[in-house]
């Protein structure tokens, strides 16, 4: 009889695992709220944006209340690991090194990387002019991001990288003219490039890099991924993904 117990608590331990039987019903996501129209903060302080909108999606497809814990881009992972939330809903580019440190998600979006510059600028970034029209040249992006990654490969010798904790930081030197040009993820400038401060800059040339794929965080073996791959399939079939995409592009970005 001992040993008939023994064999069915493990059972049923092995089952809630698989299938999330004794899963919580609130959930922890980890937000830098620094990078809009993606995640950021509003007038009133309440974290708003595109990442926050579909993770609230994916835990009402799951079935959890949300909670969004705001924390520093460079301290995004190591908090995951450490479990001060459960999943990272911050526009994080899945990278083998990240994918060393924690397990994503399938892609929710896909990004692309281009430089900005003031439109006086004649700048040109096909792959047979871009070294001498930026050799000894400025160029900001923000740190420990997929543009810092791709500046220091392909450009390390020619320019002179400035890096920044936030976004916003490097837009912010680009327009004061501390900077001759950016890279940065397309589908956010958009909207930086709308405002006063950045009326005066363009993108310049194609993408540079058109295949960024982004995913959600979790921490290593952690069956939450399978409940959120679940959860990004159910929201693009239902058309929830896409009510949600078309509030902030006019154009598909998945």
């Amino acid at each position: 009889m001992q040993m008939y117990r023994k064999c069915l608590l493990v059972a049923v331990a092995t089952l809630a695992f698989t299938t999330g039987a004794f899963a919580v019903d609130k959930l922890k996501m980890g937000v830098e709220a620094a990078y809009p129209p993606f995640n950021n903060k509003d007038t009133s302080g309440q974290v708003v944006g595109f990442d926050v909108e579909i993770g609230n999606a994916l835990c009402a497809k799951m079935k959890v209340e949300c909670e969004v814990v705001v924390t520093a881009w460079n301290e995004l992972i190591p908090s995951l690991v450490v479990g001060n939330y459960d999943f990272i809903m911050s526009s994080m580019s899945i990278t083998p090194e990240r994918s060393a440190l924690v397990d994503f998600t399938t892609p929710y979006y896909s990004n692309k990387l281009q430089f900005i510059a003031p439109k006086t600028s004649d700048i040109k970034t096909d792959t047979a002019s871009i070294k001498d029209s930026l050799r000894g040249k400025t160029i900001g992006t923000q740190n420990e991001t997929v543009s810092a990654t791709w500046l220091q490969q392909n450009l390390g010798e020619e320019v002179t990288i400035k890096l920044y904790d936030t976004q916003a930081s490097a837009y912010a030197d680009l327009a004061a003219g501390h900077l001759d040009a950016i890279l940065a993820d397309k589908y956010p400038s958009y909207e930086w490039l709308k405002s006063d401060a950045g009326m005066s800059f363009e993108f310049k040339g194609n993408p540079v890099y058109d295949n960024d794929k982004i995913g959600i965080a979790v921490r290593l073996n952690d069956p939450l991924r399978a409940r959120l791959n679940l959860a990004i399939k159910e929201i693009i079939e239902d058309g929830s993904y896409k009510k949600i995409n078309d509030k902030y592009f006019p154009f598909s970005i998945l």
